[in-house]
């Protein structure tokens, strides 16, 4: 029987009203470790974690970020501040010691 695989559909942000980026990922601390060397993509690499989700199967995380990316800015914000009111990277500490990003993280 074949494994399935989570999925995390994640919010990157350059700050309180910033730029927004929605990705996803099935290893959501590898992907924003990557963002935050900039070898995911130049335009996210100061930008911090403003919110993510996980869910059981990859389909589901596609359809949630498809559905994410069709609503407006205003919405998407009041989703981040809804349980994250102080825009705190949601990934602090989670990179602090030489490939820690590969342990104990979503």
């Amino acid at each position: 029987m074949r494994k399935t695989r989570r999925g995390y559909v994640y919010i990157m942000a350059s700050g309180r009203n910033g730029t927004l980026y929605i990705g996803v990922s099935n290893n959501l601390s590898v992907r924003v470790y990557e963002h935050k060397q900039g070898t995911a993509s130049v335009f996210t690499k100061q930008r911090g974690q403003a919110r993510y989700e996980e869910y059981p199967i990859v389909p589901d995380t596609i359809q949630r970020e498809t559905s994410l990316k069709r609503r407006k800015r205003e919405w998407k914000i009041a989703l981040i501040e809804k349980a994250n009111p102080e825009w705190k990277g949601l990934s602090a500490g989670w990179f602090e010691a030489p490939h820690s990003h590969c342990h104990g993280r979503p």
